[in-house]
């Protein structure tokens, strides 16, 4: 039993391996972006950017805190990598703040980012905290102490959240895990378990390479992505969410009581068709997202502040409001300027470094960019996530790709033929 036990996990393991690199991305889907991407497409289109996941499922059933379902887990981004961890300018922003992003203060005050950016679900924000202060000092890193920024968004409609599932060694395994190259999307890392705009939502990616005019800069984006509702969501400017059919909330499996909306009515069960009047109503907006911005353009940290408020922007596109429920924190850095702040984790020289600074006129390119990458990044995150039952036997359907191309296909707007 225990053989034929590991020969299913290991058909699985290589059934989802396989289809990772067989599901495709926005893109490939027709849906159309303004603006140029680097080669991957992705936030370690910027030279040295890492990123790192560890995925975190198991159990199904009735939640029983400390036990599960879990549906959870933990991402690492790197931004010189793990082969340096000198520190970069940055900014951070809250379009609303129903959330948490640790370390903010001090980038506020300097502009300097010290530490690994860590994202994970709402509960764990402070033992992925102290698990990179721990990698940080069997590191070596230098500096007598840090602030590392961890941040989240909620999982708790499909994981039992408050089982505190991530440890320590879970944000450890993401960090060692850190690599360059292309990025593993949907449900993966810090967004296993998290819902986007009334669909399956999770961890996106995207880039955009401004022109030789422009300065040939790169911009990449990360997402985790669990904020929005349905109705408002716009893909490629159509209002797709109201015109997709049969995705709506349910579950796998009925229990007594019942799980229910926020209105108090019992989800249905999926694959039936209750009454118009037991349907539940749309619940009220109570997620959030994650944005990291990365890029290689010298920016001083009151341009990354300018940046960074552009991603708002790119939100708006597909609808957003940055609601009251949500958490809508953002982080930008720039990889540029080498040596010129050193913050806590080294002392300041003099002379003082020679450090760029992009001319203020120029930034217009970045700023579209942000604004593009940011789209597309969360439309991958949707895109590359799978259908989900979680605790309770809550179902996330996955967006339905066919819907998705027929509806954009009826307004001209799809790419494909």
């Amino acid at each position: 039993m225990h053989l034929r036990r590991l020969a299913v996990i290991a058909a699985l393991l290589a059934a989802s391996a396989a289809a990772d690199a067989q599901r495709p991305r926005a893109r490939q889907l027709g849906v159309p972006f303004d603006g140029t991407p680097g080669p991957l497409n992705a936030i370690t289109d910027v030279a040295g950017v890492e990123v790192g996941f560890t995925t975190l499922i198991r159990g199904e059933g009735r939640r029983i805190v400390g036990q599960g379902p879990v549906r959870t887990g933990v991402t690492a981004i790197l931004p010189r990598g793990k082969a340096t961890l000198e520190p970069v300018f940055a900014a951070f922003y809250a379009g609303n703040g129903n959330g948490d992003m640790t370390g903010t203060h001090w980038i506020e005050e300097t502009g300097v980012l010290e530490t690994p950016v860590m994202i994970t679900n709402t509960l764990s924000v402070g033992t992925v905290r102290d698990a990179t202060v721990e990698w940080m000092v069997q590191r070596n890193a230098p500096g007598p102490f840090w602030y590392p920024v961890s941040t989240e968004t909620s999982d708790g409609g499909l994981n039992d959240m408050k089982g505190l599932h991530v440890k320590r060694e879970h944000a450890m395994q993401a960090l060692d895990n850190a690599k360059g190259g292309p990025v593993a999307e949907g449900n993966v890392g810090g967004g296993t378990g998290m819902n986007c705009n009334g669909f399956k939502g999770g961890s996106g990616t995207s880039s955009r390479v401004l022109a030789q005019a422009q300065g040939r800069y790169t911009v990449g984006v990360f997402v985790q992505c669990n904020y929005g509702s349905r109705s408002q969501l716009r893909i490629a400017g159509i209002p797709v969410g109201r015109e997709i059919t049969g995705r709506d909330p349910c579950v796998a499996q009925r229990l007594d009581p019942p799980l229910t909306a926020a209105d108090g009515r019992a989800l249905p069960l999926c694959g039936t068709t209750p009454p118009p009047e037991q349907m539940p109503a749309e619940d009220p907006e109570q997620g959030s997202i994650i944005i990291i911005v990365a890029t290689d353009a010298p920016l001083s940290p009151d341009q990354l502040k300018r940046m960074v408020r552009r991603v708002a922007l790119g939100m708006g596109r597909m609808g957003s409001i940055n609601g009251n429920g949500s958490g809508d924190i953002f982080l930008a850095f720039s990889t540029a300027n080498r040596g010129v702040d050193w913050g806590n984790s080294g002392r300041s020289t003099l002379p003082p470094p020679t450090m760029q600074r992009l001319g203020s006129g120029l930034m217009d390119p970045l700023f579209t960019a942000t604004v593009e990458a940011t789209e597309e990044a969360i439309v991958n995150a949707m895109v590359a996530a799978e259908t989900m039952d979680g605790a309770d036997y809550r179902r996330s359907w996955r967006l339905p790709h066919d819907q998705l191309q027929a509806i954009l296909r009826k307004y001209n707007r799809l790419t494909l033929p």
